[in-house]
């Protein structure tokens, strides 16, 4: 659920309200709170913070986040306590509402294994990509240098991943591993791996990764919150067959990555 209108405040009284919008950091929270909703019944309300709008930015949702970014949470049932940041987001809703630990770890290696890879999505995946995102496809002015420079790092750190998923289904935990927040920490940012310029099909351990992930049934769900993404890789593959306009312009910005690497003379090294 969320509001018809521009929000301009909480509008739940019990359980935990959602701040957020449709990008990997806000996909997140949705999918975590996906997760426990299908486990154990733990239900949830949304409102949709339009980020264009700059309605994160307002004094009402600042008192929640501070920094002015979604995601946030607010839990009725704990004193209207707030959290803001994915990371942190993550590890509260499991800490108090997955007591069986379906997405969780109780082994303290396990548990730190997955503090790492969340940490190290946090610190290296999101902020890169998300830079790459800006200088490939949304920057007015196409810089050769930042365009190579950030899409090249993404491109490095999806080869770590790819190169923990060596002979595994899950980032963390014993055997082939289990899937958890740490697979839905870094889920998010590869799931738009086509929008920032980086071809997944040239990591194939990731991409069998992603497709296992995304067909979870409370990703699904958690990834149309609070809309189905436009750039997700499922709907950009499908835009690229049935819209010639978008496939041209796609190639267009391909070629001008491609043109920035060959100019800076990048080679792909990982780690």
């Amino acid at each position: 659920m969320s509001s018809s209108e521009r929000p301009t405040g909480l509008i739940a009284k019990s359980g935990i309200e959602l701040l957020t919008w449709g990008t990997p950091n806000g996909h997140k929270a949705s999918i975590i709170l996906e997760e426990l909703k299908a486990a154990y019944g733990k239900d949830y309300v949304w409102q949709g913070i339009n980020i264009s709008e700059n309605v994160q930015k307002e004094p009402w949702f600042t008192k929640y986040s501070p920094n002015g970014r979604i995601p946030a949470i607010v839990d009725h049932d704990r004193n209207d306590f707030s959290v803001f940041e994915g990371a942190a987001i993550l590890a509260y809703l499991t800490r108090h509402y997955d007591p069986e630990h379906k997405f969780s770890f109780t082994d303290s290696d396990d548990l730190s294994r997955c503090e790492q890879w969340i940490s190290w999505q946090h610190g290296g995946l999101g902020p890169m990509q998300g830079q790459a995102n800006h200088f490939y496809r949304l920057a007015k002015e196409r810089i050769p240098y930042p365009t190579q420079r950030y899409v090249g790092e993404t491109e490095r750190l999806y080869g770590v991943l790819d190169h923990q998923l060596q002979d595994r289904e899950y980032l963390v935990g014993p055997g082939k591993g289990k899937y958890s927040i740490a697979d839905i920490a870094n889920f998010g940012w590869v799931n738009i791996a086509y929008f920032s310029g980086v071809d997944l099909s040239k990591f194939p351990n990731l991409e069998k990764w992603w497709k296992r992930v995304h067909d979870r049934p409370a990703v699904k769900k958690g990834t149309s919150v609070p809309t189905e993404s436009k750039i997700a890789n499922a709907a950009y593959q499908r835009r690229l067959k049935e819209e010639p306009e978008f496939k041209e312009n796609e190639d267009k910005l391909k070629e001008l990555g491609n043109k920035a690497k060959e100019q800076y003379s990048y080679k792909y090294v990982s780690p």
